[in-house]
């Protein structure tokens, strides 16, 4: 099981920036162990954040993405107290939520 998505969402005038650090190996499937066998990819395939249980973004992952994602936008709205959550899925069908409250 993987660690906790950290993630911060802090509202000012009006709109709500989030900010999220998935940890994740995120492994591409291209590089190849000691004994030169390839390592199976392994990535997080899709997320999906909520804003008081209303999708405010959905995105599709590919090897491309980084070990440990990192994540930043802003939504309009959102007032200190209320609640983003994020939900992810990998390849391997393992799944993920965190939640926070903004500030």
């Amino acid at each position: 099981m993987s660690e906790a998505t950290r993630i911060r969402a802090t509202a000012k005038d009006g709109l709500t920036e989030v900010k999220m650090l998935m940890q994740h190996e995120m492994e591409t499937g291209q590089r190849k162990d000691a004994t030169g066998n390839k390592i199976p990819a392994w990535i997080i395939t899709n997320v999906e954040v909520l804003h008081e249980g209303r999708t405010v973004l959905e995105a599709q992952f590919g090897t491309a993405v980084s070990k440990n994602p990192y994540l930043v936008f802003r939504l309009i709205g959102g007032v200190k107290g209320e609640k983003i959550s994020v939900l992810w899925t990998d390849n391997r069908g393992d799944k993920r939520m965190d939640e926070t409250v903004i500030d």
